[in-house]
């Protein structure tokens, strides 16, 4: 609730603008915030996750653009999503839930280079990572108490880290495939012409 950057800010005010829909129309509204999503789908390729898998798929060593140090707290984005449904459910049923804030958290803290490692390691690869530091602004640590949401809602990961890394490797993978027949498709039918 007191960022300093732009965007921790924006999600101050998004905070405070959810809990004031809550209390003045009594809308069934609250507040997440989650850890690091990570898991298939985000071709963001400057994100750590989709950079990491990508680079390595592609033979080389993985460019991390910050120093690596920074500690983020990651949440597999099917633990994330299971962890909104349930909230809007008991929302539904429970108006006292109006306006609360719920951190949603699978206790996944580590650095980024400590992250990064994992997936190279989780793809059976060794190449080293490449650190360039040039990110700037970087928050040095997120963590989240995810406590409120275990015992309000009853929520809980489904997903160990290790599992939720492979079924988001797996997801590149199939993504990578889908790509690559594309691709020789389109060059199968620009000779064919």
């Amino acid at each position: 609730m007191q960022g300093r950057h732009p965007y921790d800010v924006s999600k101050s005010c998004t905070d405070l603008i959810t809990t004031t829909y809550a209390h003045t129309y009594q809308l069934p509204v609250a507040i997440t915030r989650c850890g690091d999503f990570f898991g298939g789908g985000d071709l963001n390729w400057n994100r750590l996750v989709p950079g990491v898998i990508r680079d390595v798929r592609r033979g080389r060593s993985p460019v991390i653009r910050s120093d690596g140090s920074c500690i983020r707290d990651y949440l597999y984005v099917e633990d994330g999503a299971e962890a909104y449904m349930l909230l809007a459910e008991r929302l539904r049923l429970d108006l006292q839930l109006r306006g609360r804030a719920y951190n949603i958290s699978a206790d996944h803290v580590m650095s980024a280079r400590a992250f990064a490692e994992r997936l190279v390691e989780a793809m059976g690869e060794s190449f080293p990572l490449d650190i360039r530091g040039t990110a700037s602004g970087e928050i040095r640590e997120q963590r989240l108490d995810s406590s409120r949401a275990r015992q309000e809602l009853a929520w809980r990961p489904e997903f160990d880290l290790d599992t939720a890394i492979a079924r988001t490797i797996d997801w590149y993978d199939r993504h990578f495939a889908i790509d690559a027949s594309r691709d020789v498709s389109g060059v199968l039918q620009r000779r064919r012409a």
